[in-house]
Formats: C-alpha cells, structure tokens, sequence
C-alpha cells in the first residue's frame, strides 16, 4: 500500500514539471530552458527572478503551480514520514510477537548462524518436526529463516541477553555454526554458564579451537572439513556401508530409524539384561551399540550386562519399533516426533 503511494507522489511530481513547462511555452511562448528554469524556482520558492516580467495568464498560471508544489510537498513528506514510521511499527510489533513465541518454547534447539551450514542443520531438524530458533544478525538470513517457517531472533549470538530471548535456560540443545572459531568458542562459554545442562555442539575449523571448545563446555565439536573428507573417502572406499548409514540417519520418507535412547530409572529397561529384556524378538529393534553412564561408547555388547538408569543405547529399527523401545525405557514419545 505505501509502494504504492510512493509511486503515485513520484508520478504526480513529474506530472506537475510537464504541466509547468508546457504551460510557460504555451502562456508566455518561452523557450524549453526558460520553461524548465521558471518551473523550477516555482516549485522549488527559491524566489529568484523570473526569466522575464509575466503576464496576467502567467501570474495566475504561477500562483497555481507554487500552490499545487507547496501541497505535493507536504503531502510526499506525510507519505514518507507514514512509510517510515508504519516500518517501524510493524518491525516492532513483528520482534516482539517473535519473541512472545519463543518464551513459549520448552526443550527446543538454538541455531547460531543461518549460512550454508545452518540452513542444513535447521532442514533436518525441521523436517523431524523439532522446534528450532535462529539466530542471526544479517537480515537477508533472518528474512530466508522466515520464509522457511522457522523461530528467529536478528541479534548477535555471543550476548547472553540475546541466547535469554531465544530460550537458552529452556532448551535442549544449541548448535553454533558462526564463521569464526573465536565466536564459536564465546558462544560456547556463554551457553554453558547460562544452561549447565545444555547439549551444545560447535564448529571448529583449527584444532586448537576445538581444544578450547571442549575445555569451556562443548558436548560435541565438529570440523566440516574433516567429516567431509571422510565421508567422501568412505563413499570411494565403502559404497555400500555408507549408503546404509545414509538410509539409516536421513531416513525420514522411510520405516527405517536410528536412535539414542536413555534408560530411564524405573523403567521396563532398568536393572535388566539384554538377553532378558529380548528387544529383538519383541520390537525388531536391534541394540547395535551401548554408552555406560559416565562411560565411552562400546560396541562390544554381552548378553548378560544389566542396562542401568542414565545408560545410553543405540537402537536400529522401525520407527514403530524404535517408539516400543523409548516406552520400554521410561519416554513418553509420540510416533511422529521420531
């Protein structure tokens, strides 16, 4: 609607040139330049002098353009203000209606950077049906995250007042992707001071960066490059395994899932066995892999060790079958949420 006024004082302002020139040749029979240098100081009430003395018809014709020039002027200038001012407003009202949705938002996920790497990340986690809020200062990334019906906050990353605003005290996870090392690393310290138990994953380009990561509070550091390199080594290498670990981790169009799943205390699962809890048999879920409590990852699975409470295992299956086993294990989850 304000495009369109815009154009219209655009369009009444070259109007109103033509209409003065054109009347001082057909008037006063002037030139084309003595025409244009009489509209000129007529619309602009510069007051200089007139190219020569005017006529009665060129007097009234005169006081009729500086009187329609004073009004566009005025007018053009309320249109300006009332874009400039309906901008803000609607700005305003949209950060602040952004933000009243965010402090609604419980165990969510924070993305730190809407580049190449963070729309990858934000798509994955979306098409699982997580909610995810974007941080960004760049308009054209907070824009792109809108039209992908995506949570934003255009500010800077690194400030704790920021991280608050998108609901770091709420969240599960953050996932820092920002250009430089050194703002992954700041944005690292501040999330763990602000959630100890964040799940916080950052990228690293130089191994000294990641060092530090991992000494200030980073779950997981990550090197695109380094993944890269050994995804496209193993692609050359081991076609087939990797187009099973593509199927089994990207498999959102398909009754295939891969998960982490945490014993829960009181659980079907707790204190038990593998042998005895029998997931195969039960669910078609296959446990191909285990992580202690306070442990490392093992693949090295005995029938006879007993799953404890804050144990984590690796489950392969259907998603219905997947689903069984975050029952089994003490989790109340919805099918369409894996």
């Amino acid at each position: 609607m304000l495009t369109r006024k815009i154009l219209i004082v655009l369009l009444l302002i070259v109007a109103l040139w033509a209409t003065g020139v054109v009347g001082y040749i057909v008037i006063e029979k002037w030139s084309v330049l003595e025409s244009v240098y009489m509209t000129a100081i007529s619309l602009t009430t510069v007051g200089f002098k007139e190219v020569r003395p005017l006529s009665d018809s060129g007097r009234i014709f005169t006081i009729i353009l500086i009187t329609l020039g004073v009004s566009l002027f005025f007018y053009a200038a309320g249109t300006l203000a009332e874009a400039i001012v309906e901008g803000h407003i609607r700005g305003l009202i949209g950060r602040r209606r952004m933000e009243k949705k965010i402090s609604k938002l419980n165990n969510h996920y924070i993305v730190c950077g809407y580049g190449r790497l963070g729309k990858v990340i934000c798509q994955e986690l979306n098409v699982r049906k997580y909610q995810v809020v974007v941080i960004d200062n760049k308009e054209s990334a907070i824009k792109a995250a809108a039209q992908s019906g995506l949570y934003y906050l255009r500010g800077d990353a690194t400030l704790d007042e920021v991280l608050t605003k998108a609901g770091i005290k709420r969240a599960k996870g953050l996932i820092t992707v920002l250009g430089t090392d050194a703002a992954n690393v700041y944005i690292t310290i501040s999330a763990r001071s602000l959630n100890p138990s964040l799940i916080i994953v950052a990228r690293a380009e130089d191994e000294n960066a990641e060092r530090k990561m991992f000494m200030v509070g980073a779950t997981k550091v990550i090197s695109p490059y380094k993944i890269g390199a050994t995804r496209m080594a193993l692609a050359v290498l081991k076609p087939t395994l990797t187009e099973f670990l593509d199927l089994a981790s990207h498999s959102v169009g398909f009754d295939l899932d891969i998960e982490q799943i945490e014993i829960m205390p009181g659980s079907d699962l707790a204190g038990k066995a593998l042998k005895e809890v029998s997931l195969r048999e039960k669910t078609g879920v296959t446990v191909i892999a285990i992580k202690k409590k306070g442990g490392r990852l093992t693949l090295q699975l005995s029938p006879d060790e007993p799953l404890e409470p804050g144990d984590v295992i690796i489950a392969l299956g259907t998603k219905s079958g997947v689903q069984k086993v975050f029952e089994m294990a003490g989790h109340t989850v919805d099918l369409d949420e894996i």
